[in-house]
């Protein structure tokens, strides 16, 4: 697991797959390692670079097999506050913990902020204005 911390989202960087909740399963066995990752959007454009990064990390483990999984629907829940933390360090401000959440500037601090997209930088992100200090900003969306 520590070694799957220091692959980091493409899109998001520092913020690692493992801050993310990406990481759904790691088992080991006769046959070798086993990981299982959860995409935090089917139609991430980074899936393939994100496997290339963990079979990286872990290339000298050895036998290794790197599955996207779909059991599951990744949530905005599984980011750790480690993660929420990193996304505020990137100006993205974290997902809402509830339904009325108000929206924080990662800038300023202020919840006087307006949705101006629905989308961002990526897909899991949408576009926010802070009327307090002027800034554009992502949000991590609510999954």
């Amino acid at each position: 697991m520590a070694r799957l911390g220091t692959v980091m989202d493409p899109e998001l960087p520092g913020v690692s797959i493992v801050d993310l909740g990406m990481v759904d399963d790691i088992r080991l066995d006769e046959h070798g390692i086993h990981v299982g990752l959860l995409p935090t959007f089917l139609g991430c454009p980074a899936l393939d670079l994100i496997r290339h990064h963990v079979e990286l990390a872990l290339k000298d483990a050895g036998p290794l097999d790197v599955q996207w999984v779909h059991h599951q629907t990744w949530s905005s829940a599984r980011i750790t506050q480690d993660g929420r933390q990193a996304l505020l360090a990137w100006g993205i401000s974290e997902p809402a913990q509830g339904s009325q959440d108000p929206v924080t500037c990662p800038f300023c601090g202020s919840t006087q902020t307006r949705s101006i997209s629905r989308f961002g930088r990526t897909l899991c992100q949408q576009l926010y204005y802070c009327e307090n200090c002027s800034q554009p900003f992502d949000r991590f969306k609510t999954v």
